[in-house]
């Protein structure tokens, strides 16, 4: 019987769902996968990209753990796919690989002032507070009034983490030089501001909810901001998760709450268009009112505000970074390809080259979408058997052979249980469900210590 060796490049949710679909799939051939990720841990996003007061979508993690527990996967992590492994690398040990490599920086918000101290990419920040390994352990957290731009959830996340009392970060598995941050904040506003209105928010209900109803904490709403058209009134009518974000704004609108020493402010219709600084620093943000234009969109207005605040942050989205000898489109921040066969600058398939995930089709969608893209993925992976790569090398253990004669230290599945126990064995001390180890340095102490 004929048989994929299949490699893939992620070990987020994109690729785990990617490499447990392939293995359920109707085929008539065996398959054998190789998941690889830049980071010593498995689960991408949904441990470096969701805040910490967030254990309900953290349970997706015991989901993708059960599918690498299974044993019928191998994890390697700490292997950084353009100098660890190349794809020359891959074409000798697989006959095809699917990158699920997602998105982790910060899209681009063009307005003046955006290069002032104080202005931060809201995905650096979330690296900084879930401790990915790679970013810097400090954040500065000087200023008293701040400002977050955006109206999906890693808006709501950020102000969220800014405003919240510390010491209810501290049942999770916060690390404590970021609990130790937040804690020598001054802040006591943060506003959040979205060009469009309660109707066209891209919140979930449940982060609304949260954000809304924080301990020690008063959400703020503004009477000018509820405006809606024939477009908001038919997306209220026949979405239900419209509806209820709307009732949720309406409902505090209605009922303010009681005055706290920390505020959030949630705006409306307000475009920002500049980042007013002084001496190379943020002082402020000045926006642009906007009005509904009767299909659910909008248009600026000759209306201005600036508001006093010592720091932004940008959560406009997240956009992929290029992959080493893929073919990449800059503008959108995706690997080029159609339905997640990678395509070069012509148009043409690039055989045994495929995506899934957030670097597919960009940072849209949840958990759900990722599986749904995950099928249709492998579905092309199976389908252009005729096509996959012919390795010189397929045996499993070849790719050992490789990564060890070039020195690298990859973590696989049985060190990272090891690990796993250790942040739990280190939160239990304290209480609290874990402690998230991040140093490199530190988890090969670890490991080695472990063998």
């Amino acid at each position: 019987m004929a048989k994929l060796r299949l490699a893939v490049i992620g070990a987020g949710p994109a690729g785990i769902y990617a490499s447990d679909l392939i293995l359920k799939a109707e085929r008539d051939f065996e398959v054998s996968i190789d998941l690889f990720d830049l980071l010593p841990a498995p689960y991408g996003l949904v441990r470096y990209g969701v805040a910490p007061d967030h254990p309900r979508i953290k349970g997706i993690i015991r989901a993708l753990y059960e599918v690498l527990d299974r044993g019928d996967i191998r994890f390697f992590g700490n292997v950084k796919y353009g100098t660890d492994i190349t794809l020359d690398d891959l074409k000798q040990h697989y006959n095809a690989v699917i990158f699920a490599t997602g998105a982790i920086q910060d899209a681009d918000l063009r307005i003046p002032g955006v290069e002032l101290d104080g202005s931060y990419g809201a995905a650096d920040f979330v690296n900084w507070y879930d401790a990915h390994p790679d970013f810097p352990r400090t954040w500065s957290l000087d200023a008293k009034q701040i400002a977050v731009i955006g109206n999906g959830n890693v808006a709501l996340d950020v102000a969220r983490m800014l405003i919240k009392r510390p010491d209810d970060l501290l049942s999770t598995d916060i690390p404590d030089h970021v609990y130790e941050g937040l804690k020598a904040s001054p802040v006591t506003d943060v506003h959040v501001f979205g060009r469009r209105g309660p109707a066209q928010v891209k919140f979930s209900p449940l982060e609304l909810r949260e954000a809304l109803h924080i301990e020690g904490v008063q959400s703020i709403v503004y009477e000018e901001d509820f405006q809606y058209d024939d477009g908001s009134q038919t997306a209220i009518d026949s979405n239900n998760q419209v509806r209820v974000m709307v009732k949720t704004l309406e409902d505090l609108r209605a009922n303010p709450q009681a005055s706290e020493d920390r505020r959030l402010h949630l705006h409306f219709f307000a475009a920002p268009v500049e980042v007013l600084g002084e001496d190379g620093r943020v002082t402020g943000l000045r926006v642009q009112r906007t009005k509904l234009d009767g299909t659910g969109n909008v248009t600026p207005i000759d209306e201005f505000e600036t508001f006093p605040v010592q720091a932004v942050y940008r959560a406009v989205g997240y956009f992929g970074s290029p992959v080493d000898e893929i073919p990449f489109d800059s503008k959108y921040g995706v690997i080029q390809n159609n339905e997640g066969r990678v395509q070069d600058g012509e148009g043409k398939q690039v055989p045994g080259v495929y995506c899934t995930g957030w670097i597919k089709r960009g940072p849209v969608g949840l958990i759900g979408h990722t599986k749904a893209d995950a099928i249709e993925t492998i579905s092309h992976v199976i389908a252009d058997r005729a096509m996959w790569w012919q390795p010189a090398k397929p045996a499993e253990a070849e790719i050992l052979a490789t990564l060890d004669a070039r020195g690298v230290k990859y973590l696989e599945w049985n060190d990272w249980l090891t690990l796993d126990a250790k942040e739990l064995a280190l939160g239990a001390q304290d209480g609290r469900e874990r402690k998230k180890l991040f140093d490199r340095e530190e988890i090969s102490s670890i490991i080695e210590g472990s063998k």
